[in-house]
């Protein structure tokens, strides 16, 4: 077989597998972690970056998230923002109202929040956050709350790419001492974090939707280094998870970066 016809059909498979693919296969991502001072257990959801009305990401899709995540029987759930799509090649605008029906499924015992990430704040932040709180989904914008007999505090920082990230404000109201879950869009904000964050969660780079060999994410959005776009943010003071989210941005196309959700399981290092 003649090389540019070797090259063509690699192209092509490159094509079918990032297009119709992986952008559909959404990946349950387990995760343990030791800190200190946990009065119990507690295992934490996390899924960024919806993009609801993004190619493979539609209302079905996101009735189905719902229900893997419900399976893992999570104590907190964290959405850590950018539930809107702008421009995304193939996609259909889902109104803030619609998805958020769907998010309504979403249960844990300490409760479902949110953050807002840039799309959301390009779309209509307001009206996002209207809806997602409308059906029992608590936006945290730079606030922080205490987590019922937890022994933990939840801080959510808001989009460092629109100017909406305040991370002292966010934990203005923490007691000096308390330990912190962090909740961010971007994971730029992660070096702002203070000491007493157990544990970050944050979106907004997608991986890079594009991962190659040796180098990694193809694009990074926002200030985020390369090797910050996905995973255990490395040499971080406070242990940052970056994920890659669910949806899709610009271009519906995923390689060698598969969509996924994270459970995390928080132990105590004194027991664990």
């Amino acid at each position: 077989m003649p090389l540019r016809l070797v090259i063509y059909a690699c192209l092509l498979a490159f094509a079918g597998w990032s297009l119709a693919i992986e952008p559909g296969q959404v990946q349950r991502r387990d995760l343990t972690l030791s800190t200190a001072k946990l009065k119990q257990p507690l295992t934490i959801a996390m899924a960024s970056d919806l993009h609801v009305g993004a190619p493979h990401v539609g209302r079905a899709a996101l009735r189905r998230l719902v229900e893997r995540i419900n399976e893992a029987n999570p104590d907190l759930i964290l959405l850590p923002g950018d539930f809107m799509i702008q421009g995304v090649l193939g996609g259909t605008q889902v109104a803030p109202e619609d998805l958020a029906a769907d998010l309504a499924g979403l249960h844990a015992r300490l409760g479902v929040f949110a953050t807002l990430g840039n799309h959301d704040w390009h779309f209509d932040g307001p009206r996002v956050r209207r809806a997602l709180e409308q059906v029992g989904i608590r936006v945290l914008e730079n606030e922080a709350l205490e987590l019922p007999e937890s022994g933990l505090w939840l801080a959510g920082i808001g989009d460092d790419m629109t100017g909406h990230a305040e991370p002292a404000a966010a934990f203005a109201a923490v007691p000096e001492g308390a330990g912190v879950i962090a909740m961010l869009h971007d994971p730029a904000n992660a070096p702002d974090l203070p000491a007493s964050t157990r544990v970050a969660l944050a979106g907004h780079t997608h991986g890079g939707q594009i991962r190659l060999p040796f180098v990694g994410a193809l694009i990074v959005p926002g200030r985020s280094a390369r090797e910050d776009a996905y995973g255990w943010i490395p040499g971080s003071s406070v242990p940052t998870w970056v994920s890659s989210g669910v949806g899709t941005s610009i271009l519906p196309i995923r390689f060698n970066c598969p969509p996924e959700f994270v459970v995390l399981r928080l132990a105590n290092k004194e027991t664990s």
